[in-house]
C-alpha cells in the first residue's frame, strides 16, 4: 500500500498547487543527492508480498480491509481490491543470510494472515492471477473503500476520458473493456527493494533492467485470465491495460509513456532523472500537499520528506522504480515489481535471490555493455518472457563492443548461475544461503516447471473430466493451494493423474 491519504475529491487549484511542490520537490532531491554522505550504508534488502483471499469455493473475497483492520500491523495492510492483502518485511543486512530472514518474517505474517482469513472462512492464496476470477467480479466496489483507492480510481478515469480496453493475444485471446480500472486489482506480486547509495544507483538500476526479463522467465505464474488461456505472465498485459491512463484519441501522432511500463531509457546519472521523468510524463492524481518547507529543509542540512514526490511517484507503476526514504537519514532504494506472487515462499526467494545476484554480478560493468545493447531490447525481451516463459527468445549481450545475440531464456539462466552466485557472495551472502535458493532457481529452469507451466499442465489434467473449464480451473486452483501447503517448491509438484476430479 502506498502513502495514506485522507480525502479523495479535489478542485482544480490542487492540481495546480501539488504540480508546484512537486517542482520544489525535485529541486531538494537534487541537493540532497548532491551532499556528500547522504544514503550511504550498509546494503539491505526488504520484501513486500500480496495475496489474494478466497472463500471455500476458491472463489475472491472482499476481506482484505477487515482482515487487515484487525490484524492491526503496519507489516499487513489492504490493497486496491478487496479481495487483495498484502504484508510487508523489515529491511535485512544483504550480508549474512538475509533471505533466511526475510523467509521467517514473511511466513510467521502469512500465518497471521491465514489465521484471521479461517476465522473468517477465507483461504490465502499467493498466485499472481487467481483463476477463478470472473467478470463480474471487477466494479466499483471490487475497490477497496479508502480514500487513497477512491481517488485513484477516479484519477485514472478522469485522465483516461473513456473505458479501459484489455487486449490481450495468447493461445486463446481475450478483448473486453471497462468503465473503471478495478482489473488492476486482479494482479498480486513479490517486490524485492534493494537500497542503493546514489554513487552507485545507476549502476545497479541499469542491471535490474537488463536482468528482470531472464528472471521473469522463470518465474511466471499467471498463465489465465477470465478463463482464457494466455501469457506466461498474463499480471504484465493485464497491470498495463487495466491502469492506461492515456486517452484512446489523441491530437497528435505520438503517446506518452505510459503510466504502467517497462521504462524509457538506461539511467544516465542516477535516481533524480527517474523521479524528473515520473513527474514530467505524468499528470498527478492525488494531490495532496503538505506543510513542509523542502527547500529550507533541505538548504539547513535536514532530510525532507518531498511528501508530494514520493506520493505521485507511488502512482506511476514503472515494473522497476527508485524510491526515495526519508527514514534514518535518508535513503534510495530499487523497488524490483516484476516477480509474481507464488507459488511458495522459497520459489519466490529463490526469484529473488537470482535476480539479487545477477544485479549485483552485472552493475560493475554494466556501463561497458550498453552502447551495444540499446534499451528497446531490453523492453522487448521483458514482454517476450512475460508472453513465452521458459522458452522465450531474449537478446543478450556478448561483450563490451559486440553485437548481442538471441538466445532461449532457460539456456541463458542456466549460463548465468555461476556469476549470480559469485555476485551474492561477493556481496557477503553466506555461501550456503545463496545455493540453496539458487539450486531451487536452477531445478526448475532445467525441469521446465515453473507456476505458469504447472497451472497449464494440471488444467489440461483436469478439463477433460469436468463439467466447464470454470470447474476444471477451480480444481486446478485447489490442487494448487495443496501443494503450496505442502511446502515442496513447484518444480516438486505433482500434477493431476489422468482420472482426478
Amino acid at each position: 500500500m502506498g502513502i495514506e491519504i485522507q480525502q479523495d475529491h479535489f478542485k482544480t487549484v490542487d492540481y495546480g498547487l501539488f504540480k508546484a511542490r512537486l517542482q520544489q520537490n525535485l529541486t531538494a532531491l537534487e541537493m540532497v543527492l548532491s551532499r556528500p554522505g547522504f544514503g550511504l550504508g550498509d546494503a539491505t534488502i526488504g520484501a513486500e508480498l500480496e495475496l489474494f483471499l478466497v472463500d471455500r469455493e476458491a472463489r475472491p473475497v472482499p476481506l482484505g480491509p477487515e482482515i487487515a483492520r484487525a490484524a492491526a500491523s503496519p507489516m499487513i495492510t489492504p490493497e486496491m481490491g478487496a479481495f487483495d492483502i498484502e504484508l510487508s518485511t523489515q529491511a535485512v543486512p544483504l550480508a549474512g543470510r538475509p533471505l533466511s530472514a526475510l523467509r521467517e518474517q514473511m511466513r510467521a505474517t502469512v500465518e497471521a494472515i491465514r489465521a484471521r482469513a479461517a476465522a473468517r472462512g477465507a483461504r490465502v492464496v499467493p498466485v499472481s492471477i487467481l483463476p477463478t476470477f470472473r467478470r463480474q467480479d471487477f466494479s466499483p466496489a471490487t475497490i477497496t473503500n479508502l480514500p487513497r483507492y477512491r481517488a485513484l480510481a477516479a484519477g485514472l478515469c478522469r485522465l483516461r476520458k473513456a473505458p479501459f480496453h484489455i487486449r490481450i493475444d495468447g493461445a486463446e485471446p481475450l478483448e473486453l473493456m471497462s468503465d473503471d480500472p478495478a482489473m488492476e486489482a486482479a494482479n498480486t506480486a513479490f517486490q524485492v527493494h534493494l537500497r542503493a547509495s546514489p554513487d552507485a544507483f545507476a549502476r545497479l538500476f541499469n542491471a535490474a533492467m537488463m536482468m528482470t526479463a531472464p528472471v521473469l522467465a522463470a518465474a511466471g505464474n499467471s498463465p489465465t485470465f477470465l478463463g482464457h488461456r494466455l501469457w506466461h505472465e498474463t499480471r504484465v498485459a493485464v497491470f498495463k491495460q487495466a491502469g492506461d491512463d492515456r486517452p484512446p484519441e489523441t491530437e497528435t501522432d505520438w503517446k506518452k509513456p505510459a503510466r504502467i511500463g517497462f521504462g524509457t531509457g538506461w539511467v544516465r546519472d542516477g535516481a533524480a532523472e527517474l523521479f524528473m521523468e515520473s513527474v514530467a510524463l505524468h499528470e498527478p492524481i492525488l494531490p495532496v500537499c503538505s506543510d513542509e518547507d523542502v527547500i529550507a529543509c533541505a538548504r539547513a542540512g535536514g532530510v525532507p520528506q518531498l511528501h508530494e514526490l514520493r506520493l505521485h511517484h507511488g502512482t506511476v507503476w514503472k515494473w522497476n522504480r527508485p524510491v526515495y526514504d526519508p527514514a534514518g537519514g535518508g535513503h534510495l532504494r530499487i523497488e524490483l515489481r516484476a516477480m509474481p506472487s507464488g507459488p511458495t515462499l522459497d520459489d519466490m526467494l529463490a526469484n529473488g535471490c537470482f535476480l539479487l545476484g545477477g544485479i549485483l554480478a552485472l552493475a560493475p560493468t554494466v556501463g561497458e555493455l550498453l552502447p551495444s545493447f540499446p534499451f528497446g531490447l531490453a523492453a522487448r525481451n521483458f514482454y517476450h518472457a512475460a508472453q513465452h516463459g521458459l522458452d522465450a527468445e531474449l537478446v543478450w549481450p556478448e561483450g563490451p563492443g559486440a553485437a548481442p545475440k538471441g538466445v532461449r531464456a532457460r539456456d541463458l539462466l542456466l549460463s548465468l548461475l555461476p556469476r549470480v552466485e559469485e555476485g551474492l557472495v561477493t556481496a557477503g551472502v553466506d555461501g550456503a544461503e545463496a545455493r540453496r535458493y539458487l539450486q531451487i532457481f536452477e531445478a526448475r529452469v532445467a525441469r521446465g516447471v515453473t507456476g505458469a507451466v504447472w497451472q497449464l499442465r494440471a488444467l489440461s489434467a483436469l478439463e477433460p473430466r469436468a463439467p466447464s473449464r470454470e470447474e476444471a480451473l477451480r480444481r486446478m486452483l485447489e490442487r494448487y493451494m495443496a501443494e503450496v501447503d505442502s511446502g515442496n517448491p513447484v518444480h516438486a509438484w505433482a500434477l493431476p493423474g489422468a482420472g482426478s476430479t
